[in-house]
């Protein structure tokens, strides 16, 4: 008759061991799905998110600095607004030019505020004209002055290519500014064969009908002015000018 120690005993073995059991059926199954599918999230959003650096990095790859957008950007804001006298007025401090005609410009009948701004035109105009230099300007009564600036090749007007631009955007409102804004003469006289230009400041302008800077003819570069000549519409003197003047 067996015990009933005995009989537990044989109740235990027939069942197995249970931990081991366990073990290998908790081996078998890791780690969970679960486990799984959150570890392989981060690799998706990685995967996923590597086109958008490669598509953010191809701009920089292709673009280039160019060191002239400044001069391009400041040139075109002069071409469309300088012929307005109010732009070139904001440029100056308020006071600035009511000084300077109230009080430098009546010494010496003129000289000393000529030869300041030919002075500071050439230091401070060459991001715009180019190289320029100070130079003697004869006056009316046959007296010199260093009142004269001389553009060795002006800037502004090779890149507009058009001598209406210069005249109407440059030429005649410098001159009506210096004169009605600081009480200096100016007469300025481009040449629209080398692009140079001559800025004499203590000398009156002459009349617009007898300016010789208004006669020429259109630039050699002027697309308007090469489709007049192909289409044969240039035969008069009349039709050399330039429209825009």
């Amino acid at each position: 008759m067996a015990t009933p120690l005995a009989t537990r005993g044989c109740l235990l073995a027939s069942r197995g061991p249970p931990y081991h059991a366990a073990a290998s059926s908790s081996s078998s199954s890791w780690p969970p799905s679960s486990i799984l599918q959150l570890g392989s999230r981060p690799s998706r959003r990685l995967h996923s998110s590597s086109p958008q650096v490669d598509a953010a990095a191809a701009p920089g790859k292709s673009g280039e600095y160019q060191p002239s957008f400044a001069d391009d950007l400041l040139l075109a804001f002069f071409r469309s607004k300088m012929v307005e006298v109010r732009v070139l007025q904001s440029l100056f401090p308020p006071l600035l030019l009511v000084l300077y005609k109230a009080l430098l410009a009546p010494i010496g009948n003129g000289q000393l505020a000529a030869m300041m701004l030919a002075r500071a035109t050439a230091l401070s105009c060459q991001w715009l004209m180019g190289t320029c230099s100070v130079n003697s300007v004869t006056l009316p009564d046959g007296k010199s002055w260093s009142s004269g600036v001389f553009v060795e090749k002006c800037k502004y007007l090779e890149e507009s290519k058009c001598l209406g631009i210069c005249i109407n955007t440059c030429k005649l409102p410098t001159q009506t500014f210096f004169k009605d804004h600081m009480g200096v003469d100016l007469y300025m006289e481009p040449n629209f064969e080398d692009y140079s230009c001559q800025f004499n400041f203590g000398v009156p302008p002459p009349p617009l009908d007898i300016d010789k800077a208004l006669k020429e003819p259109c630039l050699d570069i002027c697309t308007n002015a090469r489709r007049r000549r192909e289409l044969g519409k240039n035969s008069s003197p009349d039709e050399l000018g330039c429209p825009q003047v």
